[in-house]
């Protein structure tokens, strides 16, 4: 917590030290321009007193780029930045928008800084349903946003690429598409999250490139990303699993219907190219609410009874 403190401007830093001795407990830090600096744990949000100065924003934001506003650039564009430790800082501002796309964001106004906190062996209870015969299958796990899909997906590829020895499964490689870099928030060429030994990342590139990318350059026998569900994503998936990759992936949504509104899913599921469906509980982070299984012989999914 303490390296987050430090991409603060030291006046902002300094006030949050008097109301927050146990920095542990903060999960965001807000600062907008004129407005008061807001902190949210595990309470809810707490509204300092302070009032943060544009030189105050300004300050932070350069510490965050490093004093080279250029070189982060592209992840100014996509609205965030990763700094050490895989913590995430979202930024608002005046978008720059150029032939349908974000070229620059001005006049910064915002900029919230989400505390990366791993979680390990949350992925346990899924392994049973990804992995058969020492193999893996071709997994698509569902839930709404914030109900943990990123945070298991990321477990489930540490241990797939470690290998899990209670149950006598050899490591296997992993190629990891992080387009926004929420699984392994890598941090000048290194991942700041455990994602085993056997991973290969690339971030920064969209999930078709990526996958293709991977595919050529690193042999993995596992493919990964997350949140996938465009016509592009789906075309790479295709072209993973026809070239003899297992792939594992996350999707939004909270049952087999809400996916197969979806015309690029639905797609994969039916062509069978999905083996197994896991959606998680939207009440109960993490935990898996059902199953659902391709029976092969009839080409449809069936509903595992937990």
């Amino acid at each position: 917590m303490e390296e987050v403190l430090d991409y603060l401007a030291e006046s902002v830093k300094n006030e949050i030290k008097k109301y927050f001795l146990n920095k542990q407990d903060i999960e965001e830090i807000r600062l907008r321009i004129n407005k008061p600096i807001i902190i949210k744990n595990s309470n809810g949000n707490k509204i300092l007193v302070h009032i943060v100065s544009k030189e105050e924003l300004l300050e932070t934001f350069q510490k965050v780029c490093e004093h080279s506003i250029y070189s982060y650039q592209k992840q100014i564009c996509e609205g965030f930045i990763t700094i050490k430790g895989g913590h995430r800082v979202g930024i608002t501002g005046s978008a720059v928008e150029e032939n349908g796309e974000i070229k620059n964001i001005n006049y910064i106004s915002s900029l919230n800084f989400r505390i990366a906190k791993e979680k390990k062996d949350v992925s346990n209870k899924l392994l049973k349903f990804v992995i058969c015969n020492s193999e893996i299958k071709n997994t698509l796990i569902v839930s709404k946003p914030g109900c943990g899909k990123t945070t298991i997906l990321r477990d489930l590829v540490r241990r797939i690429s470690t290998g899990i020895e209670e149950l006598g499964f050899k490591a296997k490689t992993c190629g990891i598409v992080d387009e926004r870099g929420e699984i392994a928030a890598m941090y000048k060429g290194a991942p700041q999250n455990d994602i085993g030994i056997l991973s290969d990342v690339m971030d920064n590139v969209s999930k078709s490139k990526g996958m293709r990318m991977l595919i050529r350059s690193m042999s993995p026998e596992i493919i990964v990303c997350d949140e996938i569900g465009s016509k592009e994503d789906v075309q790479a998936i295709n072209y993973a699993v026809t070239s003899g990759v297992t792939g594992i992936f996350t999707a939004h949504g909270n049952s087999l219907e809400d996916i197969m509104i979806n015309e690029e899913i639905k797609k994969l599921l039916d062509k069978n190219l999905i083996e197994t469906i896991i959606f998680l509980d939207d009440k109960k982070r993490g935990e898996v609410k059902s199953v659902y299984v391709l029976d092969k012989n009839n080409k449809d999914y069936k509903n595992y009874l937990i």
